[in-house]
């Protein structure tokens, strides 16, 4: 298809200097609106405004412009249907065999603080969504261009081939409707923030559209033999890694991602000063205390071994005391997030020039759109993220023996953690600091023997959480010889009896929480 013809409307003008002077050189006649045609002015190359064009002013402070018979006639014609091609003719209708066009910025308007509904709905683009769509719909004949990065590759098919494959033309038709599919949802996204619609509550809809966008290719994936990228949802949702900043460091491997937004995910719950360490999406320490410096000391104590090489979260603001003592006493550390940095801290940290630094919003998510997907092949699992929390009046006492406050404050912190932890998941707490984690096992009797193997001494008089229930009594003797002091766990097995009598047996005091906490 030869392109005789270009309509040129941009917002984002990156690349169109170099674009318009090639299609200049290649005798193609242009046609532009507004600020477009005035750049093309500027560089002295020859271009039609679109009110001469089509012999309509511009309307409506810019609203109307593009949007008529003219414009769409020569871009929908069919060039094989004599029908079509006698009308546009007796109509004085010139083919347009290119348009270029992109959007104007809604996202990055929408992105600003305090922006209106007002301010956002005048950054809807209508005339070019469909002037785009309008080209891809008849994209044996036209080049419906949607993109800078599409020029240098246009330019280069024209210059050598004298014309755009019917191949090319079919994917600048895709990569068009893909755009406008994308733009259409970005706006979706933003209306339905903090709406009452129906479509907001419909949290699992017939039909789900996951929109994401690239925010950067990765070097591989879980293993080098993978390829691998990190896309963004473009709701905004939650923007706890999306929205993280890279302070220093190398770059950010897949594995690193992956538990840099567990480690911040677990502190951000906590109201106290709260420290995770993580490796593997599992926590290996976590604790909350008075200070950050408490907490991390704290967090470090629960599991040394594994901490080697982990990601660690702070909820708070890393100062230069913290820094020190981190830089001093914890080896080699993979990442650390945290919400801010004192400048001192950062200057502590530049000396591990491997160690990457992330600053991420700790602003809790919101609620339209928060869903957690778990791919399988050929579709996903959809569920709500698990956010329930339980309190004291939650709790149900099953044994004789009752919990301390204390014991109650601290069996409460280890469900939280409980919540993060892979299952089957145990959590040994001692006040509110892990001193052992099983994670990830295949009978729940295993994760208390690792949990307990894990805290040595420290099980003596520790409290344990459990995810789920526990199927029979083994674990609650295996906990006794540890010296474990009370219990919290769901309850609901058929054995409960049998595993309340040996907890009365063992003057073990014993919670249900009537939830669960599974993670796979």
């Amino acid at each position: 298809m030869k392109v005789k013809r270009a309509l040129i409307s941009v917002s984002d003008k990156t690349s169109i200097e170099d674009f318009v002077r090639g299609l200049e050189r290649l005798g193609i006649e242009i046609i532009s609106t507004g600020r477009t045609a005035e750049k093309i002015k500027s560089l002295g190359i020859s271009v039609t405004e679109v009110a001469s064009y089509t012999g309509f002013p511009e309307m409506l402070d810019g609203r109307v412009k593009t949007l008529h018979p003219k414009i769409y006639a020569g871009i929908l014609a069919l060039r094989s249907k004599k029908e079509h091609m006698s009308r546009i003719e007796a109509e004085k209708i010139p083919t347009i065999d290119m348009v270029v066009v992109n959007f104007y910025p809604f996202e990055k308007t929408v992105s600003k603080k305090g922006v209106t509904d007002t301010e956002a709905a005048e950054e809807i683009d209508i005339g070019g969504p469909a002037m785009l769509r309008a080209g891809a719909k008849n994209f044996r004949s036209v080049a419906a261009v949607s993109s800078p990065l599409q020029y240098e590759a246009i330019l280069s098919e024209l210059e050598s081939k004298g014309q755009l494959s019917e191949k090319t033309l079919k994917a600048l038709a895709a990569e068009a409707f893909a755009t406008t599919s994308s733009y259409d949802e970005k706006i979706k996204q933003y209306l339905m923030k903090g709406s009452d619609s129906f479509a907001e509550k419909e949290m699992l809809p017939d039909n789900l559209k996951i929109e994401m966008s690239k925010i950067r290719d990765l070097r591989y994936g879980e293993n080098p033999h993978q390829r691998a990228a990190f896309y963004g949802d473009v709701s905004g949702v939650d923007t706890l890694i999306t929205g993280a900043e890279q302070i220093q460091g190398k770059e950010l491997s897949f594995n690193n991602i992956m538990d840099l937004a567990a480690a911040a995910g677990m502190v951000r719950d906590f109201t106290r000063p709260a420290v995770s360490i993580v490796k593997h999406g599992n926590p290996c320490g976590v604790a909350t205390a008075a200070s950050l410096e408490e907490a991390y000391l704290a967090a470090a104590e629960s599991d040394r071994l594994s901490a080697f090489g982990g990601i660690f979260g702070f909820n708070g603001r890393v100062e230069a005391r913290l820094a020190r003592i981190i830089v001093e006493n914890a080896g080699f550390i993979e990442c650390i997030i945290a919400p801010e940095y004192e400048k001192d801290a950062l200057a502590l940290f530049a000396g591990k020039k491997n160690l990457r630094i992330m600053k991420a919003p700790f602003s809790k998510p919101g609620v339209c759109g928060e869903m957690d997907l778990k791919k399988v092949p050929g579709g996903f699992l959809i569920q709500d993220v698990d956010t329930r929390k339980v309190t004291k009046n939650d709790l149900k006492v099953v044994t004789v023996a009752k919990p301390s406050q204390e014991a109650m404050e601290s069996l409460i912190f280890a469900w939280e953690v409980a919540g993060y932890v892979k299952s089957n998941a145990i959590v040994l707490a001692y006040g509110t600091k892990t001193v052992g984690i099983g994670a990830g096992q295949m009978s729940r009797v295993d994760a208390v023997i690792i949990a307990v193997r894990k805290a040595g001494k420290r099980a003596q008089g520790s409290v344990l959480a459990s995810d789920a229930f526990f199927p029979k009594a083994d674990s609650i003797e295996k906990a006794h010889e540890a010296g474990i002091a009370a219990i919290i766990q769901p309850g609901g097995s058929i054995r409960d009896k049998e595993v309340i009598d040996a907890c009365n047996r063992f003057n073990i005091p014993m919670v249900f929480t009537g939830i669960r906490h599974f993670r796979h």
